[in-house]
């Protein structure tokens, strides 16, 4: 899974930098973002910009990875493309995540 991450304060993005997180990516992608949060202080932003499809194996390692998360710590979304944000809304994950509509938007916002 390709990924690339960046902290700032206490946040740490992840890009998500494949356009598909289904079954076949979905355990490397949970895994490679889990890693990535160690070093999260406050929240863990996931840039959703690059993909084009989620399944529910995908959807899973989603939300695998904010379960994970040790309390305090939340993960939010942003810049999903209409397909993806289509299958958050059906599965009503829209009102678990804080989703943004781009990054720029996300870090901006530090409310907690």
């Amino acid at each position: 899974m390709d990924l690339a991450t960046k902290q700032s304060g206490g946040t740490v993005t992840v890009t998500v930098e494949q356009n598909r997180i289904d079954s076949a990516a979905a355990v490397t992608f949970k895994d490679a973002v889990k890693a990535a949060a160690l070093d999260a202080k406050d929240r863990v932003l996931l840039d959703l910009g690059a993909v084009d499809f989620v399944d529910s194996s995908g959807l899973g390692a989603i939300i695998a990875v904010m379960k994970t998360l040790p309390n305090g710590i939340r993960l939010d979304l942003a810049s999903l493309r209409p397909p993806v944000e289509k299958v958050f809304k059906l599965t009503r994950m829209d009102s678990v995540f804080r989703i943004y509509p781009d990054l720029a938007t996300a870090q901006a916002d530090i409310t907690k």
